[in-house]
């Protein structure tokens, strides 16, 4: 009998270790995998064991070796983890792309990539976006210029390649809110063993449990789309929800068919719910979380006032991909509940995990500490940092500081060590917060789905950008939301689709920047973006 270990140890054959435990967990499909179109929306593990079988078979029938880069860049969808487990499993290295990422900037890192093979859909294929050069293979049917997956299937399952922990396991990359995002390279002992292994213990509130029906909505082309797979699916709960699209009325049927209890989704996302968050899908929720951008205080208060349960709980997590979770704050109606000249926020982060991750603040010009209440930049010390930028060695060892990293964001620590978060150092503001002065306007006009504050130049007032659903604000309640803030110009008013954004929805300031304040440049250096 194999012995059961506590943690998940390899990425290759996770499916195949959770199908000999037994795993009584099923998967739950907004739509059809693209990797298996045919195959409907409903999965056991056995059957998913069984096709990243049948996928690293057909993979490595495409002449795919250990230690080849295959590049993964398709529609949004679980089945990327599933591809780069595939991949994993003949000990090549998957490289998760989003379909989201501009022509431009999938052509730089394709070819500081330079990957043996290139795995899309038909839906991406057809938009012809840089027209990779790469042999491309199509998961979901033919393609002009690209080899049918279905020709490839069929041949002899190989073993398992055996990989060393501290050998490349996948290569992520960052949300380009400043333009091509940053490859991000990770190992078994990064990113399974020390930051996916410790957020798979059973640990209170937090942990994925067997009678939890547990759903995602996130950007699965980046590193929580794996980390998650491994955790939560680690925890073997009843069902797991993976929704691929955010459109409410592609995804909240599935939520509504079977309520979650835990629920991880991006903060547009949430945003894009909002309206129909009372609709009955999160009535049986106990556990919201977000991560990847700010969310705001209203958002928050919407989605625990839907909960079915007395006492729900959002929690806010703080990372990035090269380092993983940094931080982890909990949010309660009680919390977050109204009151007289009070703005609740979100920008108190908690603290670090004692004993695990270490913070810290410095002055942006010298690099020395600062002391606790005083703002600047953050550097994290943690178990499960990456290997470094693929194709950018010079910028990887501008982010280093000894054993520090230099996570290019703006804060501070209180006397208790609570991180209060206020921008992205290239985005910040003199004297001034733009997320939190994005917090106010949130609460005070509820009609804005999102606003951005964006610094001006100097002389001049920050700029509000702000998306309502019929691109129109009341003047006389833009006046009153605003009277006892800094001075700020008239807004600008988008609709959601008219705001650039990120695979992961965070906005990309820098488009905002050039499209409105040509000129303007930005007030931070942008040294460590």
């Amino acid at each position: 009998m194999r012995l059961l270990r506590p943690r998940p140890l390899d990425l290759g054959p996770f499916f195949e270790t959770l199908a000999e435990r037994d795993s009584p967990t099923v998967v739950r499909l907004s739509r059809p995998l693209d990797l298996a179109p045919e195959s409907g929306r409903e999965w056991t593990v056995p059957q998913l064991a069984e096709l990243v079988r049948e996928t690293a078979a057909a993979l490595a029938a495409a002449k795919v070796r250990p230690g080849d880069h295959v590049a993964i860049h398709k529609r949004n969808h679980w089945d990327y983890a599933l591809l780069a487990a595939s991949v994993a499993r003949l000990g090549a290295v998957p490289a998760l792309l989003s379909s989201q990422l501009p022509p431009e900037a999938l052509a730089v890192l394709l070819a500081r990539l330079k990957p043996k093979l290139l795995l899309s859909d038909r839906y991406t294929l057809a938009l012809g976006v840089g027209r990779p050069k790469q042999r491309t293979v199509c998961l979901d049917g033919p393609a002009p210029g690209a080899t049918d997956l279905a020709t490839l299937r069929g041949g002899r399952i190989p073993p398992v390649h055996p990989r060393r922990d501290d050998d490349p396991l996948v290569v992520i990359h960052t949300s380009g809110t400043t333009g091509v995002p940053k490859l991000v390279l990770h190992s078994t002992t990064s990113l399974v063993r020390r930051i996916t292994g410790f957020e798979a213990h059973r640990w209170p509130v937090t942990s994925v449990r067997p009678e939890d029906t547990a759903a995602s909505a996130v950007s699965f082309a980046h590193g929580r789309g794996v980390s998650w797979t491994l955790s939560a699916l680690w925890g073997r709960p009843r069902t797991a929800l993976l929704l691929a699209d955010p459109e409410p009325e592609l995804a909240l049927p599935l939520l509504r068919e079977h309520p979650p209890t835990v629920l991880e989704a991006l903060p547009a996302t949430y945003q894009q719910w909002q309206p129909q968050a009372g609709g009955g899908a999160f009535l049986r929720m106990r556990l919201f979380i977000s991560t990847f951008d700010a969310v705001h205080p209203p958002t928050v208060r919407e989605f625990l006032a839907a909960s079915g349960r007395r006492h729900p709980v959002w929690m806010q997590g703080w990372g990035q991909s090269e380092t993983g979770p940094l931080t982890f704050r909990f949010f309660t109606r009680r919390s977050l509940a109204r009151r007289e000249q009070r703005h609740p926020t979100t920008r108190d982060l908690g603290r670090p995990v004692p004993g695990w991750i270490a913070l810290r603040v410095v002055d942006p010009a010298t690099g020395r500490p600062v002391a606790r209440g005083v703002t600047g930049v953050l550097q994290a010390r943690v178990p499960g940092l990456c290997q470094g930028y693929p194709g950018e060695p010079d910028r990887w060892t501008t982010k280093l500081d000894g054993p520090w990293f230099n996570t290019g964001d703006l804060g501070s620590r209180s006397r208790t060590g609570r991180v209060r978060l206020l921008d992205r150092e290239v985005d910040m503001m003199p004297d001034a917060s733009c997320v939190e002065l994005e917090d106010v306007l949130h609460e005070r006009l509820p009609e804005v789905e999102e606003a951005v504050v964006l610094w001006a130049g100097a002389g001049r007032p920050p700029l509000p950008v702000l998306v309502t659903r019929d691109e129109r604000l009341d003047p006389g309640r833009w006046r009153h939301a605003v009277r006892d803030l800094p001075p700020l110009a008239e807004p600008v008013l988008l609709g959601w689709e008219a705001l650039p954004r990120t695979g992961t929805g965070k906005v990309r300031r820098h488009l905002l920047r050039d499209r409105y304040l040509a000129g303007a440049g930005a007030y931070g250096s942008g040294r460590w973006t």
